[in-house]
């Protein structure tokens, strides 16, 4: 009875909070809103998927400068806006577009080497935080305003080889560690949906610029939602990939050789059938057989469950807005999967906060060295600088660093709890399970509501604990113009099983409706 009585009460404190902070937040930030400028018809080419704009690019239905040209003028007419771009575009891929058409013109490119290139000439960004060589590499903070990267990531390398073209990298908040995508370099990414919104973080530059068509793919990374809650927020297409199959090196400073880690490299895109594609080349062909990609997944034959809350007393009440979009994935997949969809519960979902932050301090990375660029900050000092107005920081990485002073959690309980959470998911979802969780409490909420609803991230980085796959979905707009969606997750290794899911949902629902008009 006395719990019971503790939750409702931590329910009715939370929805006078959350009233508050709306209210708050919306009168701070004004009553109208910015939204996406209008994409002319003429230009239609930035809104198709990159499989289809890598086939017209092959077969010369349109050329590579043509593409490139319409990704980067697009880019240069949303950023005003949204404020997504770090570095670039860069002009350079002007000149390898006219070298890829050139190529194709004279057939000096095989069908071989085409197979080999299935994104050739295709557009594609990556968040900052993901080296692109001799391109900025500051990971967001000042100190590191000038430097460059020396080498490529594993994954940009990889798109490379592919064929694909870079064209810019994107805002991250400092060291990618909080939910909003600010930093005292270029300042505040926005909405494209509504620019008093927050875009989520750390690919919030990402997400801000593949709604906006600014890019047709990106790269993103993910150690608490970093890709899939910036595709929620921005109603876009993010997969957070099985841990360790994707090599991290070049992202954040990685090696890609530590033993232990919850980061993981994954695609960001504006549809579900990009992201298979996107997955075989950043795996590559020896992990694309062992994970079984080019095997078809039968959605009418895996069994399906969900999850209507985590039960953390820390987070907000799931909004209406998303619990119907839960109950439209349930009731579509309960018609066609034959043991229907099953409500279940997973132990240790009310303490995935403490679960996380626990995991967060076996990283092999101090997020406090890191952020002092290899020198170790003292969260005190800084956050006397910031009230003085001296800090080179903003308060969201001040608010991060804050957390090593505060009392830690007990490693005994935490990894008991996150290895019985494990087991019991492990179980469930076996070699043909699919979990439906929800993505997060509310739509895109203002900029720095954060500050206040600091646990409502949860309901993504349960995934990240666990180290199992997890595919973000948009699922439509609500009310105020605002994507909704769904994550779709699978046990580990069995990645081919959320993504056919998630093109099952694209091809019933067809979730992502942009935040622009066409004219």
């Amino acid at each position: 009875m006395a719990s019971r009585l503790l939750v409702h009460f931590f329910t009715v404190l939370h929805l006078v909070i959350d009233k508050l902070l709306y209210l708050c937040l919306k009168w701070y930030w004004g009553p109208s809103k910015q939204r996406c400028p209008t994409l002319q018809r003429k230009r239609m080419i930035v809104t198709y998927s990159a499989v289809e704009l890598a086939r017209m690019i092959r077969t010369r239905e349109v050329s590579c400068y043509e593409v490139i040209s319409a990704f980067i003028d697009r880019l240069n007419e949303v950023n005003p806006l949204v404020n997504a771009v770090l570095d670039g575009p860069f002009i350079e891929a002007l000149d390898e577009a006219r070298r890829v058409d050139e190529q194709l013109a004279q057939g000096a490119i095989g069908e071989a080497e085409l197979a080999a290139k299935p994104f050739l000439g295709v557009p594609f960004t990556t968040k900052e935080s993901t080296a692109v060589k001799d391109r900025l590499h500051t990971l967001g903070i000042v100190a590191r305003r000038g430097v460059k990267a020396n080498n490529d990531a594993e994954c940009v390398r990889l798109m490379k080889e592919a064929g694909a073209i870079i064209i810019a990298t994107t805002s991250v908040p400092e060291i990618n560690r909080w939910q909003e995508t600010r930093n005292n370099i270029i300042g505040q990414t926005n909405n494209p949906y509504d620019n008093r919104r927050t875009v989520g973080g750390s690919s919030g530059g990402e997400g801000a610029l593949l709604a906006a068509c600014g890019t047709p793919v990106g790269l993103g990374t993910d150690i608490g939602g970093s890709i899939r809650m910036p595709a929620f927020y921005c109603g876009v297409y993010g997969h957070k990939p099985t841990t360790g199959i994707i090599n991290t090196r070049g992202c954040s400073l990685r090696t890609g050789r530590e033993p232990s880690t919850m980061v993981v490299a994954g695609p960001m895109t504006r549809y579900a059938t990009d992201l298979l594609p996107l997955m075989k080349v950043l795996v590559g062909p020896e992990k694309s057989l062992s994970l079984r990609f080019d095997e078809p997944t039968d959605v009418r034959k895996l069994r399906y469950f969900y999850i209507s809350e985590s039960g953390d007393i820390k987070c907000s009440a799931v909004q209406p807005p998303l619990e119907l979009a839960m109950n439209r994935v349930v009731e579509h997949f309960s018609q066609i999967a034959p043991a229907g969809v099953r409500k279940v519960t997973l132990s240790g979902t009310e303490k995935t906060t403490n679960m996380w932050r626990y995991w967060m301090t076996q990283e092999p990375a101090n997020f406090g060295t890191l952020l002092g660029n290899g020198k170790p900050l003292s969260p005190l000092v800084e956050l006397a600088k910031k009230l003085t107005g001296r800090s080179e920081y903003t308060m969201a990485a001040i608010y991060s660093l804050m957390d090593s002073i505060l009392p830690q959690e007990k490693e005994d309980v935490i990894k008991e709890l996150t290895r019985r959470c494990d087991q019991e998911l492990t179980e469930l979802l076996g070699d043909d399970g699919v979990l439906f969780y929800h993505s997060t409490t509310h739509p895109a909420p203002y900029h720095y509501a954060a500050f206040v609803n600091v646990y409502n991230f949860s309901y993504w980085c349960l995934f990240n604990v666990l180290h199992v796959p997890a595919t973000q979905v948009p699922l439509g707009l609500d009310a105020d113009g605002l994507p909704v969606g769904i994550q779709v997750v699978a046990s580990r290794n069995r990645d081919r099983h959320c993504l056919a899911v998630a093109e099952e949902l694209e091809r019933v629902f067809n979730g992502r409706i942009p935040p622009f008009i066409v004219d």
